[in-house]
């Protein structure tokens, strides 16, 4: 079922989103060589509690951390720990909030220190993408309208996108009806109407689309163990205009 939000619903889910959105803009200066994940972690599980919100990915599914930290092939769902950035990485963050039972969700791959133009090129070609597709969130689209601008931009660049995992409905709930692949034939699927709201996230790969799950039954890999990108914004779908409610996440 696709829950349609009223303006007040959305109203809260921005509110949410804007925790959100400060929350990066606070751990971006945590992410340098010799930090553990499990340090980020714990900051970012500080911040978003200082603003009367909590990460609403802690204990979703049995999930062990606040957010999910995942460096080079570690496509999504890394769990922090005690493993230390190093210079050249790149690392995803991928954090939600709840706040007064309106969730958000978001991510951001950050280069650590220096990167080689490669994984340059992949950063920017995924965070690309994820603005290919929401383009396409519009009134009277089709789902797969949004997936197809994905895979067109991230596949013209040299790069291939996870079919495996899908961004998704959000905002009554962590995660919510509709899926959102970021892959397939246009003008497929549902037809996208005012009051969605979408956590539209595509994961890109530098190799081979494939990916597997580690013996931690969380941590998505690529399965060639080249690295990966993740981008995602929470968007509302209005009337007359789509909001990305999570807009200033910025390096």
């Amino acid at each position: 079922m696709i829950h349609l939000k009223s303006a007040e619903q959305i109203q809260g889910i921005r509110e949410s989103c804007q925790i959100l959105v400060e929350t990066f803009l606070f751990i971006k200066k945590f992410i340098h060589p010799g930090i553990k994940t499990s340090e980020i972690d714990k900051e970012i599980n500080h911040f978003i509690r200082l603003h009367k919100a909590v990460p609403s990915f802690k204990g979703f599914n049995g999930y062990p951390a606040n957010s999910c930290i995942s460096i080079d092939e570690q496509v999504v769902h890394g769990i922090p720990g005690s493993r230390r950035l190093e210079d050249g990485q790149i690392v995803g963050l991928d954090i939600g909030v709840n706040y007064q039972d309106y969730f958000s969700d978001a991510a951001y791959t950050f280069p650590v220190g220096k990167i080689s133009e490669e994984k340059k090129k992949l950063i920017a070609v995924t965070r690309e993408s994820l603005y290919k597709g929401i383009e396409q969130a519009k009134v009277g689209k089709r789902i797969s309208d949004i997936s197809h601008a994905v895979q067109k931009h991230v596949e013209s660049c040299g790069f291939a996108v996870v079919r495996e995992l899908v961004g998704h409905g959000v905002g009554l709930d962590v995660w919510e009806m509709p899926q959102v692949p970021n892959y397939g034939l246009p003008g497929k699927g549902t037809k996208l109407m005012s009051g969605m709201v979408l956590a539209i996230e595509p994961m890109v790969n530098l190799g081979t689309y494939e990916v597997e799950t580690l013996d931690d039954s969380w941590t998505v890999v690529t399965k060639d163990r080249k690295c990966s990108a993740h981008f995602e914004h929470t968007v509302a779908i209005l009337d007359h205009q789509t909001e990305i409610l999570t807009e200033g996440i910025s390096a």
